[in-house]
């Protein structure tokens, strides 16, 4: 029995896999500035990486990354950011204090994880998610 494969290009594919992030990067700032949150970047990118929102909580600097899902298929979406993202996003965060000339902010990670499920949206926000991961 063989296997079905996609007749999407993969081109198309990533498209779509960027526009419902951009969906849930949406859904996440919306949420955040509801809880008091000034948004002061989307989608930072250098060398190391990404993160998705860089925000202000307080005089607190907050590197937010967004995970969605709309199918539990694949589990809850705050356990993917694994030890491994952990790192690419301290590294990324490391060079953004650093390129921003912010060595002496207090800093930290949250995690907002997003379930779409049949028009049903369930948002889960973890503050201080995890710590600078060496």
């Amino acid at each position: 029995m063989g296997t079905a494969k996609s007749t999407e290009s993969p081109l198309k594919s990533k498209a779509r896999n960027r526009d419902k992030g951009i969906a849930g990067e949406n859904i996440a700032c919306r949420h955040l500035k509801e809880m008091g949150y000034s948004i002061l970047e989307r989608s930072y990118r250098c060398l190391f990486g990404e993160i998705d929102i860089i925000a202000r909580d307080g005089q607190e600097l907050v590197f937010v990354e967004v995970k969605s899902r709309k199918t539990p298929a694949y589990g809850n979406p705050e356990v993917s950011v694994d030890r491994k993202k952990q790192r690419k996003l301290s590294l990324v965060a490391l060079h953004y204090l650093s390129a921003k000339r912010l060595h002496d902010t207090e800093a930290r990670f949250d995690v907002v994880a997003i379930e779409i499920y049949a028009e049903k949206r369930h948002i889960i926000h973890i503050p201080n998610a995890f710590d600078l991961a060496p």
